[in-house]
């Protein structure tokens, strides 16, 4: 007989586990000197949504300062209506015809603002290599702080963390200047025209608060390895329908067709907003449901910064670098030798393939069993 591989669970425990060293090196908040910061925040759309927090704890503890954000073009909407910035510009640095003319304009950018106090919440190669022009050049600020001790920042936290989930290497890079750590969920500030929209939806549908769930059954078209996959979504929608819930399916234009193949098994009782909702309405709406089903996908952490209970299934990423922080979500994840490979392409996909529905039924979310 088969033995089935084990069904791992992790909470905020078991990923927001490493310890934070309470060095500071400089204290920024007790420097009266600055007056404009810039914080750096590009990534992946998760990364953003998590990294709200660390922003909302800059905010109160310098709040003489004047803050602008640095991040990417497709991420500017999520900060149309946030109070906490004077400025949010975006300079897209991910275009390969004409590189060199964006990180010029960049350059130009940071310069003309000058900034007191650079905050790099990317640290990368790329928010590396341009800030490390900026001091060659002789143009940047003398407060310089980054996720690790290297070159080119200005002020040097203790230890790194690199293997730590990002929220608390971010939460280090605070602590070692003096920045008290007050928030510990995202923190977003979404329109009253965004909410009032995704209500109309709701009732357009007929969805009335907390008589749904939603499923987040897509990630981006570059990692499908991470979908559990349509035909899973779908056997798991018939579980919701015999508790008399209706389902609602959310996401971009990368998880149309496994959205569409969900909803054509129910058509009835499943309500496909895939594409249709801005990303703020997305956790409007995750805040009316009963519980929340997703991929580890970006919209699973804007999903996450409500207080739904919410269940992420991961395969090919690891949950300790990757749950949304909140005692309310729960990772899940077969004990695989091939798990956390973090690989684009798979010829067997064990880690979802062999995860069935029933494995997850004792602890969905929002069930009175769970």
């Amino acid at each position: 007989m088969t033995v089935q591989p084990r069904l791992m669970q992790y909470q905020d425990a078991d990923c927001l586990s490493a310890t934070l060293d309470h060095t500071i090196v400089r204290d920024l908040p007790r420097d009266p000197a600055i007056k404009r910061i810039l914080i750096i925040k590009w990534g992946g759309m998760g990364d953003i949504v998590i990294s709200t927090a660390i922003m909302q704890d800059i905010y109160l503890a310098l709040p003489q300062a004047e803050l602008h954000l640095n991040t990417m073009p497709a991420w500017q909407s999520l900060f149309a209506d946030d109070p906490r910035f004077s400025k949010v510009w975006c300079v897209n640095l991910q275009q390969k015809p004409g590189r060199w003319r964006a990180y010029r304009q960049w350059l130009a950018e940071v310069v003309a603002r000058q900034y007191d106090l650079i905050i790099d919440l990317q640290t990368n190669d790329k928010s590396r290599g341009l800030l490390t022009m900026l001091r060659l050049m002789g143009k940047a600020p003398a407060l310089l702080l980054g996720n690790h001790p290297r070159f080119p920042y200005t002020i040097k936290q203790p230890q790194p963390l690199p293997q730590a989930h990002s929220f608390q290497i971010m939460q280090q890079t605070l602590l070692c200047a003096g920045i008290a750590l007050r928030t510990d969920a995202p923190k977003l500030h979404i329109a009253p025209s965004s909410v009032a929209s995704a209500e109309q939806r709701l009732a357009q549908y007929g969805l009335q608060s907390k008589s749904f769930v939603v499923f987040l059954c897509g990630s981006h078209a570059s990692g499908r390895t991470k979908r559990w996959g349509a035909q899973h979504y779908a056997a798991l929608v018939a579980h919701y329908l015999q508790r008399g819930e209706r389902v609602v399916l959310l996401g971009g234009h990368d998880e149309t067709d496994d959205c569409l193949a969900i909803a054509r098994r129910h058509p009835q009782q499943v309500v496909n907003l895939c594409g249709q909702t801005s990303l703020l309405e997305v956790p409007v709406i995750c805040a009316h449901a009963r519980a929340i089903v997703a991929n580890d996908t970006g919209t699973a952490h804007l999903a996450a910064a409500t207080q739904t209970p919410m269940m992420v299934i991961c395969g090919p990423t690891n949950p300790r670098r990757v749950k949304p922080p909140g005692s309310h979500v729960l990772a899940v994840q077969l004990d695989l030798p091939c798990k956390n490979c973090y690989a684009k392409q798979c010829s067997h996909h064990s880690c979802m393939q062999q995860l069935s529905p029933q494995r997850l039924l004792s602890s969905l979310p929002g069930a009175p069993h769970a």
